[in-house]
């Protein structure tokens, strides 16, 4: 049996990978979130508003969380994130105002801080080092499903049913995926000993200067906007059936992984990074075009475009995100992994927030075309700084090792 079957078949990363599904399929559920925020009379400048709520609370809440999860076990801080994110969902079913909207996905957030941040470095302590871009990405096909199955789900069930059904679904995912995460067993136990100090948060203040930190950051003002902006977007252009963009993105990103994925070892993080900087960049370029040149009065049907951008940034977010992340677990001391992983998140909610916030106003002021152009050029300083990533070369079964000429020479404990 091959190694990367193995890896599969294991009892406690399968287990992982039906949990995160389903923690995912649960918050994804409320991707249609903007179209409720619509019907209660906001604008696309509210819109951004209440999705940003929960990059915010991510950003406040992932770097502290990254300091505490080897000191008191992942497992606490994946029930926590399970079980605040039941009850928030739940919350929606009664029917809310904007404010409470807004209060809502910021608990979303928190809850989705929990959970990702404790379980992600989770799967790093089940999966060998050699084969540690490709089990990431593999691992990351569970969020993927889950973000084009949901919307498909959400769209029958208001169509059919209304919103409180649809909220009332992912309630009931999210306690399966609570039962799931009690039967959960600790990889590693808990190293109960100081808390953090100064030092620990003088380490994590160098770690944004990195350069992969910047890229998540890009990464997340590209994903951000696009998935807070496109549900109104194509309600502009007057197209039904969105669900059909985020199953493209979702089965692209799918495809790259299953097929390409040992690309992220075999040929070093790098070269998958850069051009997927470009395909990310292209396929917002796509939307631009759409929204600038035919707007929503010309018969011209807009979902193949809709589908095309989906697929082209489905498959970069595909490369990218494992990539990166692999690439920081990889610059990592073993001691200081679950603050990075957290700090590396929470830049790239940065982004998400920032997107959502900024972009919400310019569509709303100036139009979609500007808002997408705008996105578009921004991602083009993101390719500028991919370029200066440091070179990384295979060796042997997937490891990576830095060229000699690039080493980079500053302390990484």
């Amino acid at each position: 049996m091959s190694s990367a079957l193995q890896i599969l078949m294991r009892g406690p990363y399968a287990r992982a990978m039906l949990t995160n599904f389903l923690f995912f399929l649960a918050l994804n559920g409320f991707l249609l979130l903007p179209l409720y925020v619509k019907r209660l009379g906001g604008s696309e400048a509210d819109v951004g508003l209440v999705q940003s709520m929960f990059s915010v609370a991510g950003i406040l809440c992932q770097p502290l969380i990254g300091l505490w999860v080897d000191r008191l076990g992942r497992r606490l801080f994946m029930l926590l994130g399970v079980g605040l994110l039941t009850l928030s969902s739940a919350a929606f079913i009664v029917g809310v105002s904007i404010p409470v909207a807004a209060a809502l996905r910021a608990l979303h957030g928190i809850a989705f801080s929990l959970f990702f941040v404790a379980n992600y470095v989770h799967i790093v302590d089940l999966v060998p080092v050699a084969r540690r871009g490709w089990a990431l990405g593999i691992f990351g096909l569970s969020g993927l499903v889950s973000t084009a199955v949901a919307p498909l789900i959400g769209e029958a069930v208001i169509r059919r049913l209304g919103f409180g059904w649809s909220f009332a679904v992912s309630s009931l995912v999210a306690v399966v995926a609570l039962i799931l995460v009690l039967r959960t067993r600790e990889v590693r136990p808990p190293i109960m000993g100081a808390g953090p100090g100064v030092e620990a948060f003088r380490v994590g203040l160098q770690e944004l200067l990195r350069i992969h930190m910047a890229l998540g950051f890009f990464f997340g003002l590209g994903t951000g906007t696009l998935f807070t902006f496109l549900p109104t977007f194509a309600e502009h252009m007057g197209v039904t059936g969105l669900g059909l963009f985020y199953t493209g993105y979702s089965a692209s990103a799918m495809a790259v992984r299953v097929f390409g994925g040992n690309l992220i070892d075999t040929r070093g993080r790098r070269a998958v990074i850069v051009p997927s900087m470009f395909v990310q960049t292209a396929a917002v370029a796509v939307l631009a075009l759409l929204a600038s040149l035919l707007g929503p009065t010309l018969d011209v049907p807009v979902l193949p475009f809709l589908l095309l951008a989906g697929v082209m940034a489905g498959g970069a977010h595909g490369f990218l995100y494992p990539a990166l992340s692999a690439l920081v677990v990889d610059v990592t001391p073993e001691a200081r992994r679950s603050s990075a992983v957290g700090i590396f998140s929470s830049v790239c909610l940065v982004g998400n927030a920032l997107g959502a916030i900024t972009f919400g106003y310019v569509a709303h002021g100036l139009g979609y075309g500007v808002m997408w152009t705008g996105l578009g050029l921004l991602l083009a300083l993101g390719i500028l700084t991919s370029l200066r990533l440091r070179p990384l070369v295979p060796a042997g079964e997937g490891k990576q090792h830095l060229q000699p000429a690039h080493v980079d020479r500053r302390r990484h404990g």
